[in-house]
């Protein structure tokens, strides 16, 4: 299967989330209707960033890559790159 990895952004106080799905859309939508716990408390979200298609492997080290260095500074290199 193929994985994005995503980056969300609540309208309600600008956090972000970093996340991996087959299905990106699907999963904004429950991220918006409050079926993620850790999210719940931040919606709604918009989606400002995703990957292109990968392996679930190279999903995830991406999204640890990113929940390292925070989604803010990892936007911000991708515009300096």
């Amino acid at each position: 299967m193929n994985y994005q990895v995503y980056i969300l952004r609540s309208l309600k106080n600008g956090r972000h989330y970093t996340g991996i799905s087959i299905d990106i859309d699907r999963r904004l939508n429950e991220h918006n209707k409050g079926s993620a716990k850790s999210t719940r408390p931040h919606v709604p979200y918009e989606r400002i960033w995703n990957s292109d298609f990968m392996s679930h492997s190279d999903a995830l080290k991406l999204e640890i890559l990113i929940k390292k260095k925070g989604a803010a500074k990892y936007l911000l290199s991708l515009k300096t790159s």
